[in-house]
C-alpha cells in the first residue's frame, strides 16, 4: 500500500494528504468502518476505498459488509499480512471478525 502504514502505529488516528488512516484491534467481530447502529445504508457522489491490511503477526481476520437493518455479507478472510480494498457504497458498515486478536490497519481515501 504505501510507507505510511508502517510508521507511527501508536496513531490512532491521522489525516495524511485527503486520506484517513487508523488502526483497529479486532477482538471477535468489530467494524472497520461504520457501526451496526446506522439506521440507512451511505451513499456517496464519488466512492470512497477502504484499504485495509492484516497485521503479519495477527490471526486470520473474517470480513464483510452490512446494510441497514443488520443484514450481513461475508466477502472472506485475511491471512497475516494479506490486505484488500472495498468501495464504500450503499452499505452501513464494513465488520471483521476475529477468533483471537489481530490488528488491522485501514486507510479511507476518496476513488
Amino acid at each position: 500500500m504505501n510507507s505510511s502504514w508502517s510508521r507511527n502505529t501508536d496513531c490512532e488516528c491521522e489525516n495524511l494528504s485527503h486520506r484517513l488512516e487508523y488502526k483497529v484491534r479486532v477482538r471477535g467481530t468489530l467494524f472497520l468502518w461504520g457501526s451496526d447502529g446506522i439506521a440507512s445504508n451511505r451513499t456517496f457522489q464519488s466512492p470512497v476505498l477502504l484499504h485495509f491490511r492484516n497485521d503479519k503477526h495477527g490471526e486470520a481476520v473474517t470480513f464483510g459488509t452490512q446494510v441497514a437493518g443488520g443484514t450481513q455479507t461475508t466477502i472472506g478472510t485475511l491471512q497475516p499480512g494479506e490486505f484488500f480494498t472495498l468501495e464504500i457504497q450503499d452499505i452501513a458498515g464494513v465488520f471483521a471478525s476475529c477468533a483471537e486478536e489481530s490488528t488491522v490497519f485501514c486507510v479511507i481515501k476518496a476513488s
